[in-house]
């Protein structure tokens, strides 16, 4: 089961932020991240949503945990306006199964 870790932070000024987040990518890695997605609202440049992909729900709470200490330093305290952490249970993940099909966007054409 994959559990993900989806977090909502808005930060002061996402350059900065995003420059901090690729340096802590050995942190994750050594917590249990096995994958992750980052996105921004449009219309709301400065709020990032991020998941973080776990194996399971001990290691995406460790992390939790693991990042509030993060959180907690004078830098991070600086860059991020507001945060909130939530644990999503995955329970259905689908491929549509007309990508790459005869004739379906990026597929192979119809003969």
């Amino acid at each position: 089961m994959t559990v993900t870790l989806h977090i909502d932070n808005t930060v002061r000024d996402y350059d900065d932020w995003k420059a901090a987040f690729d340096q802590y990518e050995r942190f994750r890695a050594d917590n249990g991240v096995r994958a992750y997605r980052v996105g921004r609202l449009d219309g709301a440049q400065a709020r990032v949503l991020i998941d973080l992909d776990f194996d399971d729900r001990a290691a995406a709470e460790a992390f939790r945990t693991a990042l509030a200490t993060v959180l907690a330093t004078p830098r991070s305290r600086a860059m991020v306006i507001s945060h909130e952490a939530l644990l999503v249970d995955l329970v259905d993940e689908r491929v549509s199964p007309l990508i790459g099909a005869p004739g379906a966007p990026g597929g192979q054409p119809n003969s």
